[in-house]
């Protein structure tokens, strides 16, 4: 009899557990498939950020200067920023940012954007926004939950041109400068209000870690272990700009 009980009791817990591992399965498999999408989408930003900064930087006439770019402590590229999301205050799209370290430029974290003005022409649909942050107080923004250009971070149009001409320098007394590529025009743009916050989504995606542990290297990032598409973006900003980070900074 309890032998008979006993081979009940197994059965009715090899049927639950089997059942648990049918239900648990599916949950994995949606939950990898999720994953593989957001790793996919982090790769197409970075890429097109990469490919949106060296079409910029390829026309030096019109480009960032080089001297500028040098002396910036991180980049930030939102390709195809929607006028209408800014119009109402809604998202306005994503981007990624890397910093400079003492080995390079960092691994591209990812951003989004929103809300505030970034100076579009008249009958442009989307821009293509760049940010330089010149020095450790901007950066210490990109360590927040959101910061507000033009609240907690000061920003200003930044030149444009082969070199950095002597009235520029009020210019270059900002933390942040920044530019805009409407229409095939770059230029230095005013922004006003535009919210900056942390995609964590994509970077959990990515590197399984928030924004603020990726930028304040609280694990090592493995650069050749990324797919290619993410590691273009750091790789194109040292194609014009090779000064790196020095640790007592």
């Amino acid at each position: 009899m309890q032998q008979q009980m006993g081979r009940k009791v197994c059965a009715v817990l090899i049927f639950v557990l089997t059942l648990s591992l049918c239900a648990w399965v599916p949950a994995q498999t949606s939950s990898s498939a999720q994953n593989q999408k957001k790793m996919q989408e982090a790769t197409r930003k970075a890429s097109r950020a990469a490919k949106v900064f060296n079409d910029i930087m390829s026309t030096p006439d019109h480009a960032i200067p080089r001297e500028l770019l040098e002396k910036a402590e991180a980049v930030a590229v939102f390709p195809g920023l929607i006028k209408a999301a800014f119009i109402v205050g809604g998202q306005g799209g994503s981007g990624v940012i890397s910093r400079r370290e003492p080995q390079g430029w960092s691994a591209p974290v990812f951003f989004k954007a929103g809300g505030g003005s970034v100076g579009l022409q008249i009958g442009a649909s989307a821009t293509d926004l760049v940010l330089l942050f010149m020095n450790d107080n901007a950066l210490k923004n990109l360590m927040e939950d959101r910061f507000e250009i033009g609240g907690e971070a000061s920003a200003a149009a930044g030149p444009v041109g082969r070199t950095v001409s002597a009235s520029t320098d009020a210019q270059l007394q900002a933390g942040i400068l920044s530019y805009s590529r409407s229409k095939g025009l770059f230029a230095g743009v005013d922004v006003k209000g535009v919210v900056i916050s942390p995609d964590d989504d994509d970077n959990r995606a990515v590197y399984g870690m928030k924004a603020h542990d990726i930028l304040t290297g609280a694990q090592q990032i493995e650069m050749r272990r990324l797919p290619a598409g993410v590691r273009i973006f750091p790789q194109t900003l040292a194609r014009y700009s090779v000064r790196r980070r020095t640790r007592n900074r």
